[in-house]
C-alpha cells in the first residue's frame, strides 16, 4: 500500500471512533498544554531573573558583623551570608577592620556603611524611613543605583541626601523635588538626587557617613553595620571573599570558626544560586506537568488495543485480500500518529492560552516587580510540545500495532 492509503486509513479509524478518540486526545491536550505553558513560564522567569542579575554589580562583597555555622553553607563563600547566631556578644565592624582589608589585591573600592529608622518630615508631615549612611568618595563608583534627577553623592557633602522615587513621590501629599529640604530627625537635609524607579532603594535615602552618624540614633564614629568592597572583577571574587576571610580571622586575633563574630557574603554566588534554584524550580513543574503526558499516553495504548479488538475481521479480510503485516502495522500507526498530532496541535494553542493568561491574573515572578506580560511561546518551544505529542502517539501505538499485525488472517475472521 501507498503512505496516502495507511494516512487514508488512519485517518477514518480516528473519524470514525469519535467519542474514545477524543477522550484520549483530551488527555494529550491537557498534557502538552502543562507542559508547555509551564515551560513558556519558566523562560520567562529565567529571562526576568537574568535581565535582575544584568542590572546587578556580582564583584561586590559584603561583610557583616556575626556568625553561625550554619551560615557557613550558605551561599556567599566561605564566609556564609547572613548574620546568624553562633556570637553571643555585641559585635562592631569598624575601621580597623577597613585598613586590615585595604592591602589586600583584587580590592577596587571599599567602604564602611551604617544604617538606621529616622523621622523625616516634609511638608508638616511626619514618616519614618530608612537611611544608610555612605561614603561619598567612594559610593558612586561601587553603586549600581542610577538617578532620575539631580545627581549622586559627592565627597564634599555632609548634609545633603540621595532619596528614592518612592519617598520622592509616594510617601507625603507633596512631591520632594530636587534641591527641596527634608527634616531628618531635626536636622535640615537638603535632597540633591532622586533615584530611579529601577533598582533597590526605592524607599531609602542616602546620606554621607559623616552626616548619618549624627542623624542616626547608636551610630559612632569608625563603627559600621557592614563593609563593602568591590572587586576588580568577577573572576577574583571566589579568591578574593576567602582572602577577606583569612585576613579577619588574624586581624581580628579568631583562631577557629567556632569564635568566628562576622560573615561575608558575595553578590556573584547569591546570584548563581538564584539560577540554580529557578532552573530546579522549572525543571521540578516540567516533571510534575509530564506525568499528565504519561496518563495521555497509556490513554493513547488503551484506545489503540481497543480499535485492534473492534476491527479484527476487518484485519482478518484485509489479509485475505492481499494485505501484509506491514501494511496493517502502518495503518495502525498513522492511527495513533494522528491522534498525537491532533493533540499535539490543540495542546500548544491550550499552552498558548495558559501563558496569556499568567499576566491578566496579575501574576508576579520571583517575588518582584517585573512585567510578567513578557511571558509568551517561543515557536521551538511549540515545536517541541508536537513532537513530544506525535512521539507519545507513536511509542503507544507500537504494541497493539505490532499485535494487529501479527494476526492470522483465520483467526481474525472468526473472532466474536
Amino acid at each position: 500500500m501507498r503512505q496516502s492509503t495507511y494516512l487514508k486509513m488512519g485517518l477514518n479509524m480516528l473519524v470514525h471512533s469519535k467519542l474514545r478518540s477524543w477522550l484520549t486526545i483530551i488527555g494529550i491536550v491537557i498534557g502538552i498544554g502543562s507542559v508547555v505553558g509551564i515551560l513558556s513560564l519558566g523562560d520567562a522567569m529565567q529571562e526576568q531573573v537574568q535581565s535582575r542579575l544584568a542590572e546587578m554589580d556580582l564583584t561586590k562583597i559584603t561583610i557583616s558583623p556575626g556568625y553561625s555555622k550554619a551560615s557557613s553553607n550558605m551561599p556567599g563563600g566561605p564566609g556564609g551570608g547572613g548574620r546568624g547566631g553562633g556570637t553571643t556578644t555585641d559585635v562592631e565592624l569598624t575601621d580597623t577592620d577597613i585598613a586590615a582589608l585595604r592591602g589586600l589585591n583584587n580590592i577596587s573600592y571599599i567602604e564602611g556603611e551604617i544604617s538606621g529608622s529616622v523621622s523625616v518630615i516634609y511638608a508638616a508631615q511626619n514618616a519614618t524611613l530608612s537611611v544608610t549612611g555612605v561614603d561619598p568618595q567612594v559610593w558612586q563608583y561601587m553603586t549600581t543605583l542610577k538617578t532620575q534627577s539631580g545627581r549622586l553623592l559627592e565627597p564634599s557633602d555632609k548634609y545633603v541626601a540621595v532619596i528614592g522615587s518612592g519617598v520622592a513621590s509616594g510617601i507625603y501629599d507633596q512631591d520632594i523635588g530636587v534641591n527641596q529640604v527634608i527634616t531628618v530627625n531635626g536636622k535640615a537635609v537638603r535632597v540633591v538626587g532622586i533615584l530611579s524607579e529601577e533598582g533597590e532603594g526605592d524607599r531609602g535615602i542616602y546620606m554621607p557617613i559623616d552626616g548619618a552618624v549624627t542623624l542616626i540614633d547608636d551610630a559612632q564614629n569608625g563603627v559600621y553595620d557592614s563593609i563593602t568592597i568591590k572587586a576588580k572583577s568577577e573572576d577574583a571574587v571566589d579568591n578574593l571573599t576567602e582572602d577577606i576571610v583569612d585576613k579577619l580571622m588574624i586581624s581580628r586575633h579568631i583562631v577557629s570558626d567556632d569564635d568566628r563574630d562576622f560573615s561575608v557574603s558575595a553578590s556573584k554566588s547569591m546570584a548563581e544560586s538564584v539560577t540554580e534554584m529557578t532552573s530546579s524550580m522549572t525543571l521540578f513543574l516540567g516533571a510534575i506537568a509530564a506525568v499528565s503526558l504519561l496518563v495521555g499516553a497509556v490513554g493513547i495504548a488503551n484506545t489503540m488495543f481497543t480499535s485492534v479488538l473492534e476491527k479484527t475481521k476487518e484485519i482478518g479480510t484485509m489479509k485475505a485480500i492481499g494485505a501484509k503485516n506491514r501494511d496493517i502495522l502502518m495503518i495502525f500507526l498513522f492511527n495513533s500518529a494522528m491522534v498525537g498530532l491532533v493533540g499535539g496541535i490543540l495542546g500548544d494553542i491550550l499552552g498558548a492560552c495558559v501563558s496569556t493568561l499568567f499576566p491578566l491574573l496579575g501574576l508576579q515572578m520571583m517575588g518582584g516587580g517585573g512585567d510578567s506580560s513578557g511571558i509568551y511561546l517561543a515557536p521551538d518551544l511549540m515545536a517541541l510540545g508536537l513532537i513530544l505529542a506525535i512521539l507519545i502517539g507513536v511509542i503507544s501505538g507500537v504494541v497493539p500495532a505490532f499485535r494487529a499485525s501479527r494476526l492470522k488472517p483465520v483467526d481474525a475472521l472468526r473472532y466474536e
